[in-house]
C-alpha cells in the first residue's frame, strides 16, 4: 500500500479529475478533518500559461468567505506540485438531483434560489464575478445546503473599468450582453445565469437549448422562451423580469429580493464578520515557488490496488452508517460513481479493458488505474473516464468510476450502458440485487 502526506495532509483516493488538474480525498492529520485537496503539476501550469489563471482563482476562494460559497483553506506547494486545499462538499453536484428528480418543486427551487442569491450577492458586494453559474457548479453539502464552486472564470472587478470584456461562459447560460462583445455589467451577467438556473430547476431543461450556436444565441439575445404550464404566476413573473435581454432594465438583486415569491419563507444567511484575507502563502507559491514547499513523503510499494481504509469508506457513507455504500436505492447516477466486485482484481481491470474496447474506447492502463478516451456520442467532441480500483477487505474491491471529460448528461448514459456490459463482475448483496451496486459521490 503506497500512502503519501502533504504537510500536515494524508492524501487518499482521487475523487475527481479534469484536463489540468486531479483532486484527491485527504484528512488534516492534526485535526482530524476531511479536506480535499486540487493539485497542479508545476510543469502543466507554465506549458499551458495558466499561473495567472490560477493564481486569480486561489485569490477570489480568499476573497469571498460564505456559507454557500465552498471554502478554501490553504495553498501549499511541492518542488513540482500546487496543493489547493478546499472544504470537502460529500452531497454531489445540484446538476445529478435534477437529472434524478427530472424537475424539484416550487418550494425546494426557493430554497436553492435564496442559498444562491444571498452568495451571488455577497460575491459581487466584494467586486467578484463568477461568469459561468449552472447547476453543474452548485454543489451540495451533506444537509443539502448550496455551495457555489468553480471561480476558475470569475472576474475581480478593477478599479476604474466599469464592464467586463471577456466572452466566458457556458453559452445556454450566458447573458444577451456577454454574447455582443460590446463590453458587459459582470453583476447583471450573474443575474441572467441565476434565472436560468431557476427555469432548469423548476422545468428539469434549458430555457435556450438549440444544437445549433447561431440559433441558440438568435433566442437568447431576443429571450424567445416560454414557462410550462405548472409554473406557479408568481416565479413566472420573476423569470420574465430576470431573463431581460435589456440588462438596462433587467431586475437587479435588490429587485429579487424583495420580489413576493422570493420572500416567501426567506431567512438571510448569517455570514459572521469578514475575515482579514492574507494572500502570504499565494505569493510565496507563485512568487518564489523553489524555495517555499512543504515536504513531500511517500510510504510503502504500489504492488497492489491502493487500500481504502475505514475513516474514508464513513466519509463515502456520509456518516457511521455504512449501509449507503450499498443501497440500491442510492442509485442515480453523478459525475462520480462506483461499484463493488468479489473478482480478483486483474480480473476486475481485464474485463473493464475487454469492455471498453468492445464500445470503441482507447484504453490506457497504468497498475490499477485505467483511463478510457474516445469521441462522444454525437461525435461532437472528446469524452475520458478515469476508473481505479480500491481494495475495501480481502477480496472485495471497489471501482471508482468518474467522469475526465466531455458533458455530464453523456457520462450518465456511459455508465448505465457500462454497467450493463459489465454486470457480470458486479457484486450484487442479497438485499439489493436487482441491480448494481452505485455508491454516493464525493464532489469538490
Amino acid at each position: 500500500m503506497v500512502k503519501r502526506k502533504v504537510g500536515k495532509y494524508q492524501l487518499g483516493r482521487t475523487i475527481g479529475e479534469g484536463t489540468f488538474a486531479k483532486v484527491k480525498f485527504a484528512q488534516n492529520t492534526e485535526t482530524g478533518e476531511s479536506v480535499a485537496v486540487k493539485i497542479y503539476a508545476k510543469t502543466t501550469i507554465l506549458e499551458h500559461r495558466m499561473v495567472n489563471q490560477i493564481r486569480r482563482e486561489i485569490s477570489i476562494m480568499k476573497i469571498v468567505r460564505h456559507p454557500n460559497i465552498i471554502r478554501l483553506h490553504e495553498v501549499l506547494a511541492s518542488q513540482t506540485k500546487i496543493y489547493i486545499v478546499l472544504e470537502l462538499v460529500t452531497g454531489g453536484e445540484l446538476y445529478d438531483k435534477i437529472v434524478y428528480q427530472k424537475r424539484l418543486s416550487e418550494n425546494e427551487c426557493r430554497k436553492y434560489f435564496h442559498q444562491l442569491i444571498d452568495a451571488v450577492d455577497y460575491c459581487h458586494s466584494k467586486g467578484v464575478y463568477h461568469r459561468d453559474l449552472k447547476p453543474e457548479n452548485l454543489l451540495l453539502d451533506s444537509e443539502g445546503n448550496l455551495k457555489i464552486s468553480d471561480f476558475g472564470l470569475s472576474a475581480l472587478a478593477e478599479q476604474g473599468v466599469r464592464l467586463l470584456r471577456t466572452t466566458c461562459g457556458t453559452p445556454n447560460y450566458l447573458a444577451p450582453e456577454v454574447l455582443s462583445h460590446q463590453g458587459y455589467d459582470g453583476s447583471a451577467a450573474d443575474v441572467w445565469s441565476c434565472g436560468v438556473i431557476l427555469f432548469v430547476l423548476l422545468a428539469g431543461y434549458l430555457p435556450f437549448n438549440e444544437l445549433d450556436l447561431a440559433t441558440l444565441y438568435k433566442k437568447i439575445n431576443a429571450a424567445e422562451f416560454s414557462c410550462p404550464f405548472w409554473f406557479s404566476p408568481g416565479v413566472k413573473s420573476l423569470i420574465n423580469r430576470i431573463l431581460d435581454p435589456n440588462p438596462e432594465t433587467r431586475i437587479k438583486i435588490n429587485g429579487i429580493r424583495s420580489d413576493p415569491w422570493f420572500r416567501r419563507n426567506y431567512i438571510s444567511v448569517r455570514r459572521g464578520e469578514d475575515e482579514e484575507v492574507n494572500f502570504d502563502d499565494i505569493d510565496a507559491v507563485f512568487n518564489d515557488i523553489e524555495d517555499h514547499y512543504v515536504a513531500e513523503q511517500v510510504e510503502g510499494d504500489d504492488r497492489g490496488p491502493l487500500l481504502m481504509n475505514a475513516f474514508e469508506m464513513i466519509t463515502l457513507s456520509q456518516g457511521l452508517n455504512l449501509s449507503a455504500l450499498f443501497d440500491r436505492r442510492q442509485d442515480y447516477v453523478r459525475r462520480q460513481t462506483r461499484f463493488v466486485s468479489q473478482e480478483p482484481a486483474k480480473t476486475i481491470i481485464s474485463t473493464i479493458e475487454a469492455v471498453a474496447e468492445s464500445m470503441g474506447f482507447k484504453v490506457h492502463s497504468q497498475k490499477y488505474k485505467m483511463r478510457l478516451e474516445g469521441v462522444s456520442a454525437n461525435k461532437a467532441g472528446y469524452f475520458a473516464v478515469v476508473l481505479e480500483v480500491y481494495e475495501v477487505a480481502p477480496s472485495l474491491f471497489m471501482v471508482d468510476v468518474r467522469k475526465a471529460s466531455g458533458d455530464t448528461l453523456e457520462y450518465h448514459k456511459f455508465y448505465k450502458n457500462f454497467c450493463n456490459k459489465i454486470e457480470h463482475i458486479i457484486w450484487k448483496p442479497a438485499e439489493a440485487s436487482a441491480a448494481p451496486c452505485l455508491l454516493r459521490t464525493v464532489t469538490y
